[in-house]
């Protein structure tokens, strides 16, 4: 009988999470009928079926969500014993830990644990405009680890020698002029905002474009993106000013503006997080998941409006549910 192997380990888990065995075959760098095979063989060694097809993609069973949890612990304590052996072969002093972000509103709280959990020298930091260009300093080895949000073109991107974790599924909001009568709604209709100038980042940045415009255009509306900014204040001044715009939900009011949710959370964006197999986090993926969770969940009290959102949709945060135990 054949024994069960890391790469049937891997496989497993990035199934789980592209929820594509394409994508997942595209990520590891394989065919198709290669990741098919894999995935085969594994269920004939766990003895059930891993995943379900849906109109979504795959899903994991029972069974799968069993063997994916311990298989990422088993990878994390393989990556963990490799970088220990390295480093008694190479010893010296843990280097800088070098951590890239999209702007995120936790990334804070985020770098304060892992300076708890991670040995190294220090922690520093590089912030980027968008998604596609932190991937490419990840590949390199310029950043050794990074939280992101799923962007159009990611499964066609070269993802060799990076663990990618999804976070949380986060809700985009509506930034608002105090002033606006919708202001004063608990939820927004996006439909509701269809005549309103937008505040946008420019195209080279805004990584889900066309599912901003899909989502828009099922609310009967083509948006006007009248203001491509890509600075946080002058976006807030010019919604303050009067016009609209997309918002990360942790976001706060203030200052002429206003947060709201759109009513029935139309847009929703994947944020991810990859850590490379090598260097000072090499074996600590899940150290750094945990420590992630800690910190997206500290910033949940900014926005007292999106702490409700968590609380009514757990669904979105079944990760980080999973990774905390309640009241951790």
């Amino acid at each position: 009988m054949p024994e069960l192997e890391l790469r049937h380990l891997r496989a497993v888990c990035a199934i789980a999470e592209e929820g594509s065995l394409t994508k997942a075959a595209t990520r590891l760098g394989l065919t198709q009928p290669a990741m098919s095979a894999q995935l085969r063989t594994a269920e004939r060694i766990v003895g059930g079926r891993l995943f379900d097809r849906t109109p979504c993609g795959s899903a994991p069973t029972d069974l799968g969500r069993q063997v994916v949890t311990t298989a990422r612990l088993v990878l994390d304590e393989v990556d963990q014993l490799v970088s220990l052996a390295r480093a008694r072969t190479c010893p010296g002093t843990a280097g800088p830990l070098l951590v890239g972000g999209v702007p995120a509103l936790f990334f804070g709280h985020f770098v304060a644990e892992l300076r708890r959990v991670i040995p190294c020298s220090e922690v520093r930091t590089e912030i980027t405009s968008g998604a596609s260009h932190l991937l490419e300093l990840l590949v390199s080895g310029q950043v050794q680890l990074g939280v992101l949000e799923r962007f159009e073109g990611l499964d066609r991107r070269e993802l060799r020698g990076l663990e990618v974790r999804r976070l949380v599924s986060e809700p985009q909001f509506v930034a608002l002029p105090e002033t606006d009568p919708l202001a004063e709604l608990e939820e927004v209709d996006l439909a509701r905002l269809a005549d309103r100038d937008w505040v946008t980042p420019p195209d080279a940045v805004l990584g889900h474009r066309l599912q901003l415009l899909t989502v828009c255009a099922a609310a009967g509306f083509t948006p006007r993106f009248t203001h491509h900014v890509n600075e946080a204040g002058i976006a807030r001044s010019l919604v303050a000013g009067g016009a609209v715009s997309f918002a990360l939900p942790q976001s706060r009011g203030g200052d002429g503006i206003v947060i709201r949710p759109l009513r029935g959370a139309p847009l929703m964006v994947d944020l991810l997080l990859a850590t490379r197999r090598e260097g000072p986090a090499a074996g600590r993926a899940h150290d750094v998941f945990i420590a992630a969770a800690r910190a997206y969940r500290a910033a949940l009290p900014r926005n007292p409006g999106y702490a409700k959102w968590w609380e009514e949709h757990p669904e979105a945060h079944q990760e980080i549910d999973a990774a905390l135990p309640v009241g951790s």
